[in-house]
Order: structure tokens, then sequence, then C-alpha cells
């Protein structure tokens, strides 16, 4: 990956997210919205969602022990699959209680320009914190499409971010439009309308990266395209073709390729030795996440 803009649009969004937390908490103490409220405590656990982002990158960095000799790349996966449960649980089920409360016993909103201008602020700065994550996975996601992206990324940091920060800039359209039909109307209910909204959005994207974080930590091979590269690299020189194989990612930077190899008859043990070696330097020269190779030669018995 680019661990680099994995860490850009983090600290993008932390920032980002800090200071909007604190300033929509501020507007809910002035104006008493519910939708203020729940964009709070989804700002603060976006907050806290990046935090764990960042641990996780550092903790993936750790060496190799006995007790874990593939390393620890899987420490990225395991922290954005809590940033998922997090989000779902004080992001969706928090707004989901606090709309339907507003919603059964609603109350007038005090002084809502706070929490027009709070909003309106907090879009500006969601803003920019998207951008900084569309324009660092651009780098990485090639022709695939977003949903695609987010889908079969094995880096799982900008997919988390993209993902909140859409949540976050949806949000505060749906809390904008709740107090501001609440100030229209003179309805208060619309404000715990606005709310439900909010929490319908954070479970249904909280359920996506629950899903995609559960497959990266079962362990996912290789996309058919660097499959298809690395069989093919497999099956070059003195290789005459890959009887199976198998391949995991161990974290976001290091795919796992073990494989069985026939190889052309009559070759004496140096020669395999040198085939072997020669098949893990083309598959690491053309799919560099490569890291792990293991290759054992075999006769063709379905050619014999």
């Amino acid at each position: 990956m680019s661990a680099g803009g994995g860490t850009k649009a983090i600290i993008a969004a932390l920032a980002a997210n800090a200071g909007i937390a604190v300033a929509k908490f501020a507007g809910f103490l002035v104006t008493g919205s519910s939708s203020m409220l729940a964009e709070s405590v989804h700002s603060l656990a976006d907050t806290s969602n990046q935090g764990l982002l960042l641990l996780g990158q550092k903790s993936a960095k750790r060496r190799a022990t006995r007790e874990h000799p593939f390393g620890f790349g899987r420490e990225r996966y395991f922290y954005s699959f809590i940033v998922a449960l997090m989000l779902f649980t004080l992001g969706s089920a928090f707004a989901l209680y606090e709309g339907i409360h507003k919603i059964l016993e609603p109350e007038p909103l005090e002084t809502p320009i706070v929490a027009v201008i709070i909003l309106v602020v907090a879009i500006g700065l969601e803003g920019y914190s998207f951008a900084t994550a569309i324009r660092e996975s651009r780098k990485i996601k090639g022709d695939a499409g977003w949903w695609r992206f987010i889908r079969q990324s094995k880096e799982p940091e900008l997919p988390v971010v993209l993902l909140e920060d859409t949540g976050a800039l949806v949000g505060l359209v749906f809390a904008l439009l709740g107090v501001g039909l609440s100030v229209l109307t003179g309805n208060p209910v619309f404000d715990g309308i606005g709310t439900v909204f909010i929490g319908v959005l954070l479970g249904v994207i909280a359920v996506i990266l629950i899903v995609e974080m559960k497959s990266l930590l079962i362990g996912e091979g290789a996309t058919d395209t660097d499959l298809a590269t690395i069989i093919d690299e497999l099956a070059a020189g003195k290789v005459e073709r890959v009887i199976h194989i198998r391949t995991q990612y161990l974290g976001p930077d290091e795919l796992l390729v073990a494989a069985k190899l026939a190889l052309i008859p009559g070759l004496d043990t140096g020669q395999v030795a040198t085939a072997i070696d020669d098949a893990e330097a083309r598959v690491r020269a053309k799919v560099p996440v490569a890291t792990l190779i293991y290759l054992e030669p075999d006769l063709d018995r379905d050619m014999q």
C-alpha cells in the first residue's frame, strides 16, 4: 500500500472530526437538537476510529516472533473491524435511540441558527477530509470503480475512511434538513426524523464495513488479475505447469503464495533448485506484494 497515503487520509479525517465533534457538542448544548447530539457522538466515534486505524498501522509493523512467525500484518484488519463495530454501536445505535426518543417526545429547538452555522462549517471540514481520502485512494485503485475498490481493496484504511466520510457528509445533510425543517414548520419532530435517518445511514455503512473486514480477517486470496499473473510467471522457464496453488493475504503488504510445480523431466538437484529460485524471482518482479513464496517441485502425474 501506500501506507503513507492511508496515513495522510487518516490524519486529515482525525483532525477534521476532532474539531467537528467539539463544535457539534457545543451546538447541542446551545440548541438541544437531537440531530446535533447524534452528530456529536458520530464525530467523536469517528475521531476514536481514526486513532484505532493509526494504532493498527503501528502494531502491524512489529517484527515477526516465534509465536507469530508470519508477523502482525492482520492487526490492520483487526482494528478496522473494531472501527466498523464502533461505528455501528456508538454511531448508528445511539442515533436511532436518540431520534426515536425525540420523535416520541419532541422538544423545541433553542437558537437553531447556531446549529445551522456549525453544520455548514462541519460540511466544509468533512469535505476536506473526504477530498483527501479520494485523492489518496485514486493513487491505488487504478481503473476500478469506487464500489469495486471498497469491496476488493486489501488495504483497509482508505475504504474505511472513505465510507466514514461519506456517511459523515450525508449525515450532516440529514441533520441540516432536520434542523431546518423544524425551524420552518415549528415542528421539532423533523429533528428526530433527521436523527433516525443518520442512524440508518451509519448502520448500513457499518454493516458493509463489518462484512468486508471480516472477510479480510478470515483471509482473502490474491485478486483474479494477480493470481493469473502469478501462475503465468510460475509456468515459465523450466516449469511445465502449475499443478495447484494457494494464496492468502497475511496483511495488506504481504501475500503468501504456496504452489506445487511440475518441472520438465530429467533435471538434476541443482537445476531443480535454480528453477524454483527463478520462478520465485519472476513472481516477485511482477507481483511485489508476494513476499512469502513456498514452491514444491513435483511430477506431473496427470501427464503420465
